[in-house]
């Protein structure tokens, strides 16, 4: 069963995608600064609009919102073609 929350599609820029899949790997908010190298409060900012676009409260609601609409894979499941270069496909 699809939560109705999840039922739109939300177009994320391309920094978005990158942090949204960083997320989906388990890294902390900290780690993810660490290998973009920008500041942690800038990934915290970023990962906020990610939660308000999605309109998903926490991490793992996000993850389940990227896997169910293929913004994500994880260890060959719900695989997907990503766009190269952090390009966001419309």
């Amino acid at each position: 069963m699809t939560s109705a929350k999840f039922q739109n599609p939300v177009s994320l820029s391309g920094r978005e995608m990158q942090i949204l899949d960083l997320v989906s790997t388990g890294l902390t908010n900290l780690e993810i600064a660490q290998k973009l190298e920008i500041s942690k409060r800038t990934v915290d900012n970023h990962i906020s609009n990610i939660l308000t676009k999605t309109k998903t409260e926490n991490r793992v609601e996000l993850v389940r919102w990227a896997l169910q609409w293929g913004k994500v894979c994880l260890d060959d499941v719900n695989c997907c073609l990503l766009p190269p270069n952090g390009e966001v496909a419309s």
